[in-house]
């Protein structure tokens, strides 16, 4: 039986969030189920869709939570990282993905169906990542420079993201690769060298 009026919509919506994100951390996209988030939380399955419109309103919420963490990893990266701010993001990237795999793997492997879309809440708590990195790599080219600097930087992000990826599949293993997190931070060294001439 569900504990209906025991919070109000924001502290239920903050519940089923806290209670689905810890769930993915556990067992991964392929396992998670909107059933046991609304078990824990002590409510029916159907209070998931009264509050976040649908499973999948719920999934992007969790998402965008794992975004907003990574976001906060990343600048507590740069923050102590010392004077190479690429290194820490490319290492601060890493060490996210590597520490919460789960979380970092769900983000690519929800699809919202076809016509869906992002709240603005859900795009603004995502963009706060990508903004932090276009900061760091716009400060690490000329002033004058020509690139676009918000697709450069996503392009770079791709690169990373390949790297750790296989690094969380377990491919880079099969490759034989010993540091991938090295050979991530080179091809982005060497691209904003070649951007710096």
């Amino acid at each position: 039986m569900g504990r209906r009026s025991d919070h109000s919509r924001t502290e239920l919506r903050g519940l089923l969030l806290h209670e689905g994100h810890r769930l993915m951390a556990e067992v991964g996209y392929a396992q998670f189920s909107g059933r046991q988030v609304a078990r824990r939380a002590g409510y029916t399955v159907g209070t998931i869709y009264n509050v976040f419109g649908s499973l999948e309103g719920l999934l992007a919420a969790i998402n965008t939570h794992t975004f907003v963490l990574w976001a906060e990893h990343l600048k507590l990266e740069l923050d102590q990282g010392g004077d190479d701010r690429i290194a820490s993001l490319v290492h601060g990237y890493f060490a996210f993905a590597q520490t919460n795999p789960n979380l970092w793997s769900a983000i690519y492997e929800h699809r919202l169906p076809v016509g869906a879309s992002l709240s603005e809440a859900d795009l603004q708590g995502r963009g706060e990542l990508t903004h932090i990195v276009e900061q760091e790599v716009r400060a690490a080219l000329p002033a004058d420079t020509e690139l676009d600097v918000p697709r450069y930087a996503r392009s770079l992000i791709a690169a990373v993201h390949g790297h750790c990826s296989y690094v969380i599949s377990g491919s880079f293993a099969l490759l034989d690769e010993t540091d991938p997190v090295g050979s991530a931070l080179e091809r982005v060294r060497e691209s904003l060298a070649f951007h710096r001439i």
